[in-house]
């Protein structure tokens, strides 16, 4: 019998894992992939490694640059300089700053709308905003009820591209309360949105895989890769977890998968009703991240950051993922919400013409004529289901929400869904493991 079992190595499994293991406890990681880093992987276009998962990071996730400083991962800034482009109503336009050029009352209501998130999101508390004192009324509402209020359709539309772009959801599919919960984990809704002191601020030397796999090498010997879990059994003093490779006995046991996934295994006894209904009550969100390499990044010559959002176009939103030091141009964009499961169901060619359209649409002629062009559907990957996170519709949250993070018995539960500072992120999923980690070594002194 092990101290401990890890069901996932993502980060945060691996988070919790290696904490354990520093603690002194004997630990097994069980993965379901042929690969660790779970919704961070690498891929390849033109020759170039990239991050076909998690990518950026922002200044105030300390725990995702202790990490990566101690491995010797330096930082890349975000190439912003220059002018974003904006599609919107039909019309392109180039504009610097947060607010789009979408007319004075349209960008004064988006000012507004965002300040007031703001400030509902401060009201929650971070332990538990099904708390706070308007959640009933904030969770029986859609984000796209809440934007009805709002009197201008160009400022509507920008909050339509930034859902999202933020949640891989509809505005229409999404909790406001939750999406109030994500601001707060954040601390802002610009800190979500933003390059600059935002969450897309920086990018890792050797990508984000590069530091998942690092952490990876240091756990191989306790690391179980294709290993699917079918079952947890739990007894009066063990809990014992089965894959179609073996059993494995523990002590305690820690879920670092989101809810979807945790809802395919069978536990014995039944989990509590809470919590089962509240696995099933998360879907993920949809996301094909799309990339294209050229000779150059020709954009930068006409005064453009690379940058790009549209109202209409598959492609929303695009940034500059070129190489630091120029030698290759490569734009990042992605399909996101309704429109991933609709092109999810096309093959890669047909995304490859879209996405080169809406490339020219944005950047000009220039764009259609990359050196290579690869993507990564994310709503096919069996053991992801879909990213960045697991969201939550209306009246989940007050429902459900305290079986996040509440034990059962020998079981805990990590993973960014269950983090309460920057959810959905690399550094939601670092904390989420360093908290499993905690809760267990409490219990087993």
């Amino acid at each position: 019998m092990t101290d401990v079992v890890v069901i996932g190595a993502g980060f945060a499994g691996m988070v919790a894992a290696r904490e354990l293991l520093q603690r002194g406890y004997q630990v097994v990681v069980l993965e379901a992939r042929d690969r660790v880093g779970g919704r961070v992987r690498a891929g390849r276009v033109g020759g170039i490694w990239v991050d076909f998962g998690g990518t950026w990071r922002g200044p105030t996730q300390t725990m995702l640059d202790a990490l990566a400083a101690e491995f010797g991962v330096g930082l890349i800034s975000q190439y912003a300089a220059g002018r974003r482009v904006l599609e919107i109503g039909g019309q392109r336009k180039a504009y610097r700053g947060l607010i789009p050029p979408i007319g004075l009352r349209a960008a004064w209501e988006a000012g507004v709308a965002i300040s007031n998130l703001n400030k509902m999101a401060r009201q929650l508390p971070l332990e538990a905003p099904w708390q706070a004192k308007e959640a009933t009324t904030w969770d029986a509402q859609t984000v796209a009820d809440w934007q009805a209020r709002i009197s201008s359709e160009a400022a509507r539309r920008v909050f339509d591209i930034a859902t999202r772009a933020i949640l891989c959801a509809e505005p229409r599919e999404v909790s406001l309360l939750y999406f109030l919960s994500y601001i707060r984990a954040a601390g802002s809704l610009e800190g979500l949105a933003e390059v600059k002191s935002g969450a897309q601020q920086d990018r890792l030397e050797g990508g984000m895989h590069g530091l998942a796999q690092r952490l990876g090498d240091l756990l191989r010997v306790n690391l179980a890769l294709s290993a699917p879990v079918k079952s947890i059994v739990q007894e009066a003093e063990s809990v014992t977890v089965y894959t179609d490779g073996g059993r494995w006995q523990a002590r305690r046991v820690i879920v670092a998968v989101p809810p979807l996934l945790a809802a395919e295994i069978a536990f014995s006894p039944a989990l509590p009703d809470r919590r089962q209904k509240l696995q099933v009550s998360m879907p993920m969100g949809s996301v094909i991240k799309c990339f294209a390499v050229y000779p150059k990044p020709f954009w930068r010559e006409k005064g453009l950051s690379g940058e790009a959002i549209s109202d209409t176009a598959v492609v929303s939103p695009v940034f500059d993922l070129s190489p630091p030091d120029g030698s290759a141009g490569i734009l990042v964009g992605f399909i996101d919400g309704a429109a991933a499961r609709v092109w999810s169901a096309r093959t890669p060619q047909e995304r490859r013409v879209e996405f080169l359209h809406c490339m020219v649409r944005f950047f000009g002629p220039e764009a259609a004529h990359p050196l290579d062009y690869a993507d990564h559907d994310w709503t096919t990957e069996p053991w992801s289901r879909g990213c960045y996170e697991g969201y939550m519709p209306p009246q989940v949250m007050t429902r459900y929400g305290q079986a996040l993070r509440e034990p059962v018995g020998r079981i805990h539960w990590a993973g960014t869904e269950t983090a309460t500072v920057w959810t959905g992120y690399v550094e939601g999923a670092i904390r989420s493991g360093q908290r499993a980690a905690q809760e267990v070594a409490v219990t087993l002194g």
